[in-house]
């Protein structure tokens, strides 16, 4: 599973504690509280880039206006969340690790894989980003850098200076979890000092040691074994609990400095050739003007909107009221509720786009009602579970508006491409719902004392539906038509939630809060693995992965249609042990040559550019979204198990989501087969 809870750092730690507090210990949780006071306040910086891209799109439309300044300052604000927000989500544990070994090991020997890879991992990769960045930082400030454009912002140095500082936050916050790990170490209950799971930990380790190792005598040359075992150590890395964004990042320094070595003396230890790469720790610096190319990027500035958007609108009860009036209108037909949940869980993909939040509200709302009308638990679970995920596919999604950015497309014809199999997906679970409670009618009865709908029941889900539609349109009608970009179409997206909220009179300061929050942890995290995968692909890259990877999906000798189904079935493998975060950053953006050298022609209906990677990322897309529901790391389904009615046992969620995998395969072979429901909309769009 894949873990991105939040926590407090002061509670977390608190229950282990048998000795009153270290002068240390004391130290460690000023800096968390000195962390988290510096997010709380830089996160309402998203209020503040709400206000700049309304202004900017209200002065383009009525004033005929267009100020550069704005533009600049929204990327700005976004800059400036992600890099402050990756401090805030390592004190309060929010950042995306996969755990479904690390939650087997004690207490004890999950702290010493953090300290271990504090030190080994994250510590390097802070030095380099401190080191390198004010390097950068002073350049821009001796040469007084300004905007390339005449009218936009001056002192250009001052946002590059961000760099360099929030690097120092983040070594203040690592190293107060280095102090509470090892306070904990040394003063932690007797039963926690047991070292059993970390020698079976140890154990594995050697073990693929071992294979990557044997592995490596089937490549000749040092760049490749070197690129096997880059690939492979992130695999057994990533099983550790270590979080991933650090994994990448230290992988990727340590990896550095092995070529370096093996372009110097290192060769003559061991024999083997020089890489002839040039990687050493000042090409590494690189990577710091990636990392601002990422804070400047406009395209990304729509992925906290989208965030406090889709959390917003859960805020403002819309799935509570369509709960209830749609319940009113399928309540007498078999499988009703299942189907409610179903067209709930379209409504709020297009609308939220965030997982965890859907699968968690959609499991509240309706689990109880299923359990009480005696559905059966396989199918309430599976339903619950795979509506939830929606969410990932039908537009506005975070996963595309990252995919696009990755393979260099636009957000907008992607989010048009995804639109067919994203209704495809939902109508097939809608069928399924329908012809197994009529074969099945002991799975999804009819709930006694159910009273026809009438009139009244259909005006309530239309009083219910209207404004969320009437957003949804807003935000993808003005995207598709041109009027906005995908960016400036987030941030009324988000002013428009909280109009609705305000409207529904759900908004409280307290609520506004508790968003502004979880959009400041999920957009920290995510962009924390934006620069692990950062570093990592660049030396990956250097080493000539990329070339050693195209070579060998091209040797496999499929043509076309057989590589890319050999790409898809690499990718669902993926999706078993890999978020769609880590797939979507390091596989995609490899994949992208390859497409392009397969030329593959898809017969078009209008303009539209790069139709064939369009396909290929929508194909990749409908497969990830199968990631959510396979074990061990769907995390759909853990997330689900937190709000089960005791009932439903984990169990009963594993074989529920049987048959919502195999229709979402079959979606992936109506879209693999008829290329063109992928670009057909966005070719006639223009």
């Amino acid at each position: 599973m894949v873990s991105s809870e939040v926590k407090d750092p002061v509670e977390a730690y608190e229950g282990i504690l048998e000795h009153p507090e270290t002068d240390r210990q004391m130290i460690a949780v000023g800096i968390d509280k000195g962390v988290k006071a510096v997010g709380l306040v830089v996160m309402w910086a998203n209020i503040l880039l709400i206000t700049a891209i309304f202004s900017q799109v209200s002065l383009r439309y009525l004033l005929n206006q267009n100020y550069p300044k704005l533009d600049e300052v929204q990327w700005h604000f976004y800059g400036l969340v992600t890099m402050i927000g990756i401090s805030y989500a390592l004190v309060t544990d929010s950042h995306v690790r996969v755990d479904v070994l690390h939650m087997q090991l004690s207490r004890r020997t999950q702290r010493i894989i953090e300290v271990v890879g504090i030190l080994c991992l994250l510590v390097p990769f802070i030095y380099l980003m401190i080191d390198q960045g004010y390097d950068y930082f002073y350049e821009s400030f001796r040469v007084n850098e300004r905007s390339d454009s005449p009218t936009g912002l001056s002192a250009r140095w001052a946002f590059k200076a961000v760099i360099p500082i929030s690097f120092v936050l983040l070594a203040f916050a690592a190293l107060a979890r280095l102090i509470h790990d090892l306070h904990a170490l040394m003063t932690g209950p007797a039963s926690e000092r047991e070292g059993a799971g970390l020698r079976r930990v140890l154990l594995v380790m050697a073990v693929f040691v071992a294979i990557c190792v044997a592995l490596t005598f089937l490549v000749e040359t040092t760049e490749e074994k070197l690129v096997i075992a880059m690939f492979l150590s992130f695999i057994a890395l990533l099983f550790s609990g270590f979080p991933v964004a650090w994994v990448l990042a230290g992988i990727g320094v340590a990896f550095c400095g092995l070529a370096y070595l093996f372009d110097n003396d290192l060769m003559l230890w061991t024999g083997l050739e020089s890489t002839f790469t040039g990687l050493d720790y000042l090409t590494l610096g690189a990577v710091v003007n990636r990392v601002y190319a990422t804070m400047s990027n406009a395209v990304l500035v729509a992925l906290p909107m989208f965030i406090f958007m889709g959390l917003m609108l859960d805020e403002s009860g819309v799935a509570e009221r369509l709960m209830g009036s749609m319940q009113r209108l399928f309540g007498t037909v078999r499988g009703g509720l299942a189907i409610t949940v179903t067209l709930i869980g379209i409504i709020l993909a297009a609308s939220t786009g965030i997982i965890g939040a859907s699968v968690v509200l959609l499991g509240v709302l309706s689990l109880p009602s299923m359990m009480q009308q005696k559905y059966a638990p396989t199918l309430a679970a599976g339903v619950v579970s795979a509506s939830g995920t929606l969410g990932i596919l039908i537009p506005p999604s975070i996963m595309l508006v990252i995919m696009a950015d990755q393979m260099a497309l636009s957000v907008g014809d992607l989010f048009m491409a995804a639109v067919f199999p994203g209704v495809i997906i939902g109508f097939l679970y809608l069928t399924y719902i329908f012809i197994i409670a009529l074969i099945k009618r002991d799975v999804a009865p009819v709930p006694e004392g159910a009273v026809r709908p009438d009139w009244a029941a259909v005006n309530d889900v239309l009083i219910a539906v209207i404004p969320t539609f009437a957003l949804i349109l807003a935000v993808l009608g003005s995207i598709f038509a041109g009027l906005t970009t995908p960016t400036e179409a987030s941030g009324i997206g988000a002013l428009g939630a909280m109009l609705l909220a305000i409207g529904y009179r759900k908004l409280t300061i307290a609520k506004l809060v508790n968003v502004l929050k979880a959009t400041f942890n999920t957009t920290a995290y995510i962009f924390a693995i934006f620069l692990g995968a950062t570093v990592f692909s660049y030396v990956l890259r250097e080493l000539g992965g990329d070339e050693l990877i195209e070579h060998v999906v091209l040797s496999t000798g499929l043509g076309p249609n057989g590589t890319v189904l050999f790409i898809l079935f690499i990718v669902f493998l993926l999706g078993f042990v890999l978020d769609w975060i880590e797939i979507t950053l390091i596989v995609l953006p490899l994949m992208r040559p390859i497409i392009n050298s397969l030329g593959i022609d898809i017969p078009g209906y209008g303009v539209v550019d790069e139709p064939a990677l369009i396909w290929f990322v929508i194909l990749v897309a409908v497969t990830l979204q199968t990631s959510f529901l396979t074990p061990p790391v769907g995390f759909a389904l853990f997330y689900l198990k937190g709000v089960c009615p005791p009932e439903i046992k984990l169990m009963h969620i594993y074989r529920g989501i049987i048959p919502f995998v195999i229709l979402q395969l079959t979606g992936l072979a109506f879209v693999f087969f008829w290329p063109n429901l992928a670009t057909w909309l966005p070719s006639v769009a223009y």
